[in-house]
């Protein structure tokens, strides 16, 4: 783990500013409400202790009254009990479920803007795996730090109170060494702290491995998880081809690293069980055999013992904080740890993407509808210039195909969208028109296929009679009945079909400024140029940049860049 001052620091940072947050008041009072509530149930543990001596004492004396009289304060700690209990439970799951809605929102924030989900895949650092970290690292991360937060809260309250009442009760013992008679006060303390502090020491250190464990097998976990979401989400491309073999064989991979940490986690839980499972049967005798003899004496009563006994119990579970709670650190840093990546990443591209720096790409709005190309050089991450020197406008209502590398020229469409960064020179865009991007497969959320077709717009912004025209003109008439339905488009439908609802998008966006990478490259020859002609006629206006593989797209097309 990292240094600790440091790992704190860090998170304090990431996740402090909660309770500085726009709804700071309501924050505030639920955390007051959970500290009064944490003390009053500190108070019912010590009430209960004393109820306890009193129901002793009242059994040693053999008093009926005194018997009815506990059990008439019995019933009000029962109820009192039940309503603090159940008030802090809601109270903290409140604030539990808030902190990590304001943490989600905001890791999200940062993470799906501008392009940076894409962008962070690019740059190196613990940051795989980004949906595990925000759906259960950071539901980790905040529960568990308020669940630990209020627990060690509770042992340190617990700590205070008990020591008082041991060392009273403790009164004074006389050590006689022969020659001197020695007062020990509150013998019963220093016991209760020797014993305690050890045990926490030694546990502590037996378990330490756990933590390293720990956040090896969530990252197994996740790296699991998030193969299995590939699989799915490219199961129809896996089947056509038949890579179950090459595809078991890697969840099989993946999933030995699983049992590996899994054992490794399993050695270390099983250092901390053979030592927790002893530490607790002492646990239980030790605290009366201490107390026995003065009780044997006579010096204290029945309920003295077993008060002094509760308190002797307390005080150690206090102190034995660190141990009890080890696996939960344990898998709260882990997490923590990997909420920071994820995040520091994001920082550190927010940073790289901002910072004067000559192998940036300068990206300006023009004064006109044109789109120009400055001296623009596009480098990979590794330094080699992909592309030098391109110098180039295009007009509105001007159609450029672009032939060549078609690695290069999709790094120069990045570049357009401003997710590609990296390079020299400057791109102007036109301005207040936005590009539309037409990838080689469009982005069919699930949902109603109206939703997906009309994405990222509402469906509401288009009338059904322009969107069956659309469907029509690209030969899906046949989905018209489907609009209204509920699937998982990108696996309910056929490539060459998410291609042409592509199209259908296009068509009801009516963009002026068109961006094509191989969008229909499903389609045979005759559907390649029907689609490229329905752009030109529908769209006449619009400027169109076309990367595709399609031998007589040229025609189609004013002129020619070529990468």
């Amino acid at each position: 783990m990292k240094g600790s001052k440091k790992f704190l620091i860090d998170f304090i940072r990431l996740a402090g500013p909660f309770w500085n947050s726009e709804n700071k008041s309501t924050i505030r009072k639920q955390s007051l409400a959970l500290i009064v509530l944490t003390v009053l149930q500190i108070w019912v543990a010590v009430v209960i202790t004393q109820w306890t001596a009193a129901l002793y004492n009242a059994l040693e004396q053999r008093s009926m009254s005194g018997l009815l009289t506990q059990v008439g304060l019995l019933i009000l700690i029962f109820l009192a009990s039940m309503a603090i209990t159940g008030t802090h439970m809601v109270v903290k799951r409140r604030l539990q479920i808030g902190w990590r809605d304001w943490l989600t929102e905001r890791v999200i924030g940062q993470w799906m803007t501008n392009g940076r989900h894409y962008q962070v895949t690019h740059i190196p650092g613990e940051h795989d795996n980004p949906d595990g970290r925000i759906a259960e690292d950071i539901r980790i991360a905040t529960e568990e730090a308020i669940a630990l937060g209020h627990s060690l809260f509770y042992s340190l309250l617990l700590l205070i109170s008990f020591t008082e009442i041991l060392w009273t009760l403790s009164g004074t013992v006389m050590l006689d060494l022969g020659f001197t008679v020695i007062p020990i006060y509150g013998h019963l303390v220093w016991i209760a702290l020797i014993y305690a502090s050890g045990a926490s020491f030694l546990g502590w250190t037996i378990g330490r491995p756990l933590i390293k464990a720990t956040d090896a097998k969530q990252t197994a976990e996740a790296n699991f998880r998030y193969r299995l979401v590939r699989e799915r989400e490219n199961s129809l491309a896996i089947a056509l081809v038949h890579g179950e073999n090459k595809e078991k064989k890697r969840l099989q991979v993946l999933f030995q690293d699983i049992i590996d940490t899994w054992e490794q986690q399993t050695h270390a839980w099983r250092n901390i069980q053979l030592f927790t499972s002893g530490y607790s049967v002492i646990s239980m005798a030790f605290p009366i055999l201490i107390s026995a003899p003065r009780y044997i004496l006579g010096t204290i009563s029945l309920g003295a013992l077993v008060q002094s006994a509760q308190s002797f119990q307390h005080m150690a579970a206090a102190l034995s904080w660190p141990v009890d709670n080890m696996a939960g650190v344990a898998k709260w840093s882990a997490s923590v740890e990997r909420v920071l990546g994820l995040a520091q990443a994001l920082d550190t591209l927010e940073q790289e993407i901002f910072r004067p720096d000559p192998q940036r790409i300068v990206m300006t709005k023009s004064d006109d509808s044109v789109l120009r190309f400055r001296n623009l050089s596009i480098i990979r991450l590794d330094g080699i210039v992909v592309k030098a020197h391109i110098n180039d406008e295009i007009k509105a209502g001007e159609r450029v195909l672009v032939t060549g590398n078609t690695f290069t020229g999709s790094k120069l469409f990045k570049a357009i969208a401003g997710l590609w960064p990296w390079g020299e020179g400057g791109i102007e865009l036109p301005d207040d028109e936005p590009m539309f991007f037409m990838p080689p497969r469009p982005y069919l959320p699930s949902g109603t296929l109206r939703d997906a077709i009309c994405y990222p717009s509402s469906p509401e912004q288009f009338s059904q009679i322009d969107l069956e025209a659309a469907m029509e003109l690209v030969e899906l008439k046949g989905l018209i009945e489907q609009l209204d339905q509920t699937d998982n488009w990108e696996t309910a439908l056929s490539r060459e079909e998410q291609q042409r609802l592509g199209f259908v998008r296009l068509f009801l966006h009516k963009p002026k400024w068109i961006l094509v990478q191989e969008s229909f490259d499903s389609l045979d020859p005759i559907g390649e140029e029907t689609m490229l002609s329905l752009i030109c006629k529908k769209l006449p206006d619009a400027g169109l940049l076309t990367i595709t593989k399609q031998p007589t797209a040229d025609k189609f097309h004013h002129r020619t860049i070529m990468l």
